[in-house]
């Protein structure tokens, strides 16, 4: 007698088998040793396996699941870090004495966030930007619609200030999955012109910033209109 299929019984398997394993120690490279004034990071949350589904698993609206399972999960995108490796991650040691941190979290990881902040110490101060991502996906208690940007600070606040009117909600449609808006590090730079930049698990490879992650491109980019200046003395500068 065949078994009775489920929508878990498909996406169960789909799950183990697109999963990325998470990375071991030696696969991220070395902090640079720098200091810097302004950290940036967007941490590989890891959500424990978790799946975003749609009416596609409900056999009535999928009658005999004719019509493919929606699936979707952090894991099956990039290596994620669970909290105790991110911790471990010495970013004090590239912190200045005067230091302030942007990070990227969801609301399942605001928790986590704040933790995370502490253990790179770091003291939480509020939220730096909101993104409106103007489109949702299925949550548990509310239509999942928006990320943000905590700050925290470490010492004093990094002098001298530049742009003080850089606001806080970002509407800007969704892209590809984990891409974030181009809007978000823009502003930082405004707001610190002067200071040391570098950005952590970072995916592009922006002008006046340095960089870590796994996915960097060699090409430099020019934050205020996106484009890759021709100049051959303009080399990438990654870590």
């Amino acid at each position: 007698m065949n078994k009775r299929i489920t929508a878990y019984s498909l996406y169960s398997v789909q799950q183990k088998e697109r999963i990325r394993i998470n990375p071991l120690e030696d696969i991220y490279p070395k902090l640079p040793t720098k200091k810097y004034q302004v950290i940036y990071a967007d941490p590989p949350w890891d959500y424990g396996g978790k799946m975003q589904y749609d009416k596609s698993v409900i056999k009535d609206e999928n009658v005999g699941f004719e019509r493919k399972i929606f699936l979707s999960s952090a894991e099956f995108k990039y290596p994620t870090l669970k909290m105790e490796q991110l911790k471990e991650l010495d970013v004090k040691s590239i912190a200045a004495d005067d230091c302030i941190l942007f990070m990227w979290t969801t609301g399942p990881q605001l928790a986590n966030s704040v933790e995370l902040g502490k253990a790179w110490g770091f003291e939480y101060k509020t939220v730096a930007f909101v993104w409106d991502k103007m489109v949702h996906n299925p949550g548990r208690y509310t239509l999942s619609q928006t990320e943000f940007v905590l700050v925290f600070k470490r010492g004093r606040f990094p002098q001298p200030r530049g742009a003080r009117n850089i606001r806080q909600m970002i509407s800007i449609h969704r892209g590809d999955h984990s891409v974030k808006p181009v809007e978000v590090i823009d502003g930082i730079t405004k707001m610190f012109p002067q200071q040391k930049k570098i950005e952590l698990f970072a995916r592009n490879n922006y002008i006046g910033w340095d960089n870590w992650g796994l996915e960097i491109p060699e090409s430099k980019i020019d934050i205020s209109t996106g484009l890759i200046p021709q100049k051959e003395d303009q080399i990438a500068l990654n870590f």
